[in-house]
């Protein structure tokens, strides 16, 4: 179990001595997605924007694909330029540390989340969606892990999503855009439950009337995340390589500990 986890963590492959993770693959479906919109947009083929565009009113008369295939619409813009080094950044930097498996489980929640919000919505007020979503979200979960890590201007991770976050909801509220502010709120407190949840800080609600306590051997309660606490901080500080070889196997037993824990807590 422990070398499969740490197989899931590590690149695809590699291109000479660069390593190419999941989140890389995601952003090349984005650009081939902007490349063939910018070739309809320019010859005035509506075809696929009539099919593939999320329109509320036809998801609920079945044509479902539409809360899928709404992100392949990408008009050319800076704001999808910046989407995309969202991905790549931030997105490597998650999938590094919690696997490919939990990243693509991370960014599909939020690739779906709109459209299925914007569904229930379109039960009352009609409702249309096109383009990539999610990307903002994906650096508030990096923001979530690594809250210490210097950005830009020397800022914190934890402040500048704030900033950011405070800002865009300001925008949605002097456009009278509430499904927008609604969009943005519930992919960011998506991301920021989902790395909570998955670092063994939050869990889901438990309906059994006893549940009985973790205790490591000998009778001592179990420590592994405020064993892992010193470790999260070197990371945020200095990166996941300022770790040592027995740093990172003190690491992957905690990650695997929490990985058996929730497991055994939906048993």
């Amino acid at each position: 179990m422990a070398s499969s986890a740490s197989d899931d963590q590590q690149p695809v492959m590699w291109l000479g001595e660069r390593a190419i993770y999941a989140s890389y693959f995601v952003v090349l479906v984005y650009v081939v997605s902007m490349l063939v919109t910018t070739l309809l947009m320019t010859f005035n083929v509506t075809a696929p924007f009539t099919w593939l565009a999320f329109e509320s009113s036809s998801v609920l008369r079945g044509e479902v694909w539409r809360v899928v295939t709404y992100g392949l619409l990408n008009p050319p813009s800076l704001g999808f330029v910046v989407d995309m080094f969202m991905i790549v950044w931030f997105g490597r930097e998650l999938e590094k540390f919690f696997g490919r498996r939990i990243f693509a489980l991370l960014f599909g929640c939020l690739y779906l989340l709109t459209p299925v919000l914007f569904t229930v919505i379109g039960l009352r007020t009609p409702m249309y969606l096109a383009g990539e979503t999610g990307s903002f979200a994906i650096f508030i979960a990096f923001a979530t892990l690594y809250p210490g890590a210097v950005l830009l201007f020397n800022i914190l991770a934890k402040w500048m999503a704030i900033i950011l976050v405070a800002i865009y909801s300001l925008a949605d509220l002097a456009n009278h855009s509430w499904t927008g502010l609604l969009s943005l709120w519930v992919t960011v407190g998506f991301a920021f439950g989902f790395v909570r949840y998955q670092q063994g800080h939050w869990r889901l609600p438990s309906f059994k009337i006893r549940r009985r306590r973790n205790v490591a051997p000998g009778g001592r309660k179990d420590a592994t995340m405020s064993e892992l606490d010193p470790l999260l901080d070197k990371i945020a500080q200095s990166g996941f390589g300022s770790l040592t070889a027995a740093e990172r196997a003190k690491l992957e037993a905690g990650r695997a500990t929490l990985a058996k824990r929730r497991g055994s807590h939906r048993g």
